[in-house]
């Protein structure tokens, strides 16, 4: 599986963003597809997933009611919607994959770089 990340940039507080990951290769009916991310200095959080079947999601706390995941089939993209951005939202956001739910994330695509000024 390889998995392609594009739409990081600079925003002020309070913008949104619209971050994307592009996937290929094998599939899995199962899949769970995911956005980390990794602030200077700090290690990689989990901000949200998405079941690749059903499109059920799950979110950190920090980013619920702000960032919403989603997928889209005809595309084999998984998409992160950013809004109402904060400066603590600054990192580097990964996409990974796992093959099922009580599997580990072991697919990661390159990160890219979000920025939000105060």
């Amino acid at each position: 599986v390889q998995l392609q990340a594009s739409g990081g940039g600079l925003a002020q507080a309070g913008d949104s963003l619209r971050l994307s990951c592009a996937a290929s290769g094998r599939t899995f009916t199962n899949a769970v597809l995911g956005w980390f991310r990794q602030a200077p200095g700090k290690e990689r959080e989990f901000v949200a997933d998405i079941t690749w079947n059903l499109g059920t999601t799950n979110y950190a706390d920090s980013v619920k009611g702000r960032f919403t995941i989603s997928r889209d089939k005809a595309k084999n993209t998984v998409d992160l919607q950013m809004n109402t951005l904060k400066p603590e939202d600054t990192a580097i956001y990964y996409c990974a994959a796992r093959r099922s739910l009580s599997g580990r994330y072991i697919w990661w695509g390159q990160g890219t770089e979000v920025t939000v000024s105060s």
